[in-house]
């Protein structure tokens, strides 16, 4: 008598699951708000940092003869604080590390996702900072210019308007006109693709390649928008309900505009300690602990350079 080997016989030498050695991990978005915040340095102790602001000089008129008069600069104070003590913690159980052939792999990743939280967090944190520090429901005028206002298009959606409307304000403001930055919803990306005006390329041609190509590549837009370098975040403020100016947003988003000059960042931040990682085994609980804290403070430094187009996201 003959035996064939074959699937139909007992299944002893065969798995019935395999498991691949690879591990699959989520999409990751990029993120870029930590380098429009300036840093400080010096800040020796305590949680509060005061940084002294000076104004400008007083011009008089002047009269032969007359005693000159003389004025000061006004002064004033910006306060900084930490405010923020942040942790992250996991852990991963002995008799994990002893029954599954990917532990150390998944040790290998607590200090790298560890941090991408943090960073995702601070991330969050900074692109709140222009919105939560202005007055909601209010243009937020500087030097005559709104600082606030909802998008200029139909069903509230961002209009090419806008772009110049926040280099306006900013030159009202005297703010430097250097690396103008805009940080807008994706669906920010789709109500200008699908603009009218736009698609229309008889009439515009500098867009002629948005059919094409479409208007992104990665998180850039392919072309420069009147003067501004625009970057879509998913990491934007939500802003439910607001009306301004007789416009009103059901589902907004805060899309922000400022100028990333060196001497003019947006943002300031300090550190008062760093990402520490610190590990030990629980004995009581048979596991090996991971711990990840760190302390910092976030502040808007210049509200002049400041501006937030709020956008609704259900016209997508």
């Amino acid at each position: 008598m003959t035996f064939a080997t074959t699937t139909a016989t007992p299944g002893h030498v065969i798995r019935s699951q395999v498991w691949s050695s690879q591990l699959k991990e989520v999409f990751e978005d990029d993120l870029m708000a930590l380098k429009y915040v300036d840093f400080l340095t010096g800040f020796p102790d305590g949680d509060q940092f005061n940084i002294a602001s000076l104004g400008q000089m007083q011009t008089n008129d002047y009269a032969e003869g007359q005693a000159v008069k003389y004025s000061g600069f006004d002064t004033g104070q910006f306060t900084f604080t930490i405010t923020e003590y942040k942790s992250i913690a996991t852990q991963i159980t002995k008799r994990m590390l002893q029954d599954s052939f990917l532990s150390q792999q998944i040790k290998g990743q607590f200090v790298p996702k560890m941090r991408r939280a943090l960073d995702k967090t601070m991330e969050t944190d900074i692109l709140a900072l222009g919105p939560e520090a202005q007055t909601t429901g209010n243009l937020n005028q500087i030097n005559g210019a709104d600082h606030r206002w909802i998008g200029s298009a139909a069903n509230e959606t961002m209009g090419i308007d806008d772009f110049a409307r926040a280099s306006y304000a900013l030159r009202k403001a005297e703010v430097p006109m250097n690396n103008l930055v805009a940080i807008v919803d994706p669906s920010v990306a789709f109500a200008l693709e699908t603009a009218t005006n736009l698609v229309n390329v008889s009439n515009n041609p500098r867009w002629e390649g948005i059919i094409r190509d479409g208007m992104t590549t990665g998180m850039q837009f392919r072309m420069n928008v009147y003067g501004w370098d625009v970057y879509i975040s998913n990491n934007l403020k939500p802003i439910g309900a607001e009306s301004i100016d007789g416009k009103t947003t059901a589902t907004g988003v805060a899309n922000l505009f400022f100028s990333a000059d060196q001497a003019a960042r947006p943002f300031v931040g300090a550190v008062r300690q760093a990402p520490t990682v610190e590990s030990e085994y629980n004995k009581d609980y048979q596991r090996e602990e991971y711990v990840m804290t760190t302390r910092y403070g976030l502040k808007l430094y210049r509200p002049e350079n400041m501006v937030v187009v709020i956008t609704d996201t259900d016209q997508v």
